[in-house]
């Protein structure tokens, strides 16, 4: 039996682009590998490099975790919990903090392109997060960490920490092996298909939100960028903003990128657009009626309580073990 750990931070609402790249992602890895075990939780600590409204983190917390539920999270197999609510996640950051250089850290896209930029309110844990992010992976010996072609480098660190401590502490973290998407891994922005979909984005025409009613949905998309070749294909290069959509129509219909074009090859931008638009609906619509229910109900706490103390349990047995092979505490 192998272990798989996932979290995902709660900055803005999930979007088109977190349901492809990840949370279906993480469901489909779940029917596939029966026998395997998986940690997911919400990292609301990674949340708060930037300034967060405190009841608006909260909610957006329990919205994530409520909607993993709502679209097919197996919660027998799932330890589902909270990042904060496991103190060793942030005792073993700090470890490995110590086993990191500086150099490495500076070479993190997400600190390096914000520095570029001169802002100067960049806070110092935006700086040593990815030793966060190391601790919540190896604090549970993951197997495997799902991550889309953008987080493969804090993977490699991630990788390259734990080799480094057990090099110096005789074998001690499980190194993990990345799972990336084959399909779908990711999503870009409506409006500028050269930018990842984001949550965090200022113009809400460029995303779509696992929120959104039909009408806004259809919406976005019949005013998503296309070009002015008029021509269904598969060109990244050349029409980024429609092979954007493609992927999104494969990814949300289970088809191949090759069945999409054939069936569209003779359409309209714009009946396709309907149709693509229909397809999302017609997947999001029973996903976010489940959301409302869960969301109003007592299960969900009580999943994240299960989660909670499992997660604190295993947490607490391998920090034990951690400051033990570093000559921490009296024994």
């Amino acid at each position: 039996m192998k272990r798989i750990v996932s979290g995902i931070k709660p900055t803005g609402s999930l979007t088109l682009g977190n349901y492809i790249g990840a949370i279906k992602q993480f469901v489909k890895l779940q029917k596939e590998r029966k026998d395997d075990e998986f940690f997911l939780f919400i990292a609301d600590l990674h949340a708060i490099t930037i300034r967060q409204v405190p009841h608006e983190l909260r909610q957006r917390t329990l919205d994530i975790a409520a909607m993993y539920l709502a679209c097919g999270l197996d919660e027998e197999k799932t330890v589902l919990f909270i990042q904060s609510e496991v103190p060793q996640h942030v005792e073993l950051g700090y470890i490995l903090q110590s086993n990191v250089y500086m150099g490495e850290l500076e070479r993190m896209t997400q600190f390096k392109d914000k520095a570029q930029k001169g802002q100067e309110s960049i806070t110092s844990s935006l700086f040593t997060y990815p030793a966060l992010m190391a601790a919540d992976i190896l604090l549970y010996d993951a197997d495997y960490v799902p991550v889309g072609d953008d987080q493969k480098q804090h993977l490699e660190l991630t990788r390259d920490i734990a080799e480094r401590f057990n090099h110096y502490y005789n074998n001690f973290f499980t190194v993990p092996e990345p799972i990336i998407p084959k399909v779908g891994a990711r999503i870009m922005d409506l409006q500028d298909p050269n930018k990842k979909m984001s949550k965090s984005e200022d113009n809400p025409k460029g995303y779509i939100t696992l929120f959104d009613n039909e009408n806004l949905i259809k919406k976005k998309i019949a005013s998503a960028v296309t070009d002015s070749l008029a021509i269904i294909q598969f060109d990244p290069i050349n029409q980024p903003g429609l092979a954007n959509l493609i992927n999104i129509f494969a990814s949300m219909s289970d088809q191949s990128i090759e069945e999409i074009v054939e069936k569209y090859k003779e359409s309209s931008y714009k009946n396709f657009k309907e149709d693509l638009g229909q397809a999302i609906v017609d997947v999001l619509k029973p996903i976010q009626e489940k959301y409302q229910a869960l969301i109003k109900s007592d299960k969900l706490q009580e999943i994240l309580d299960k989660g909670r103390d499992t997660a604190n349990q295993y947490a607490f047995k391998k920090m034990r073990k951690c400051k033990q092979k570093i000559g921490l505490g009296r024994k």
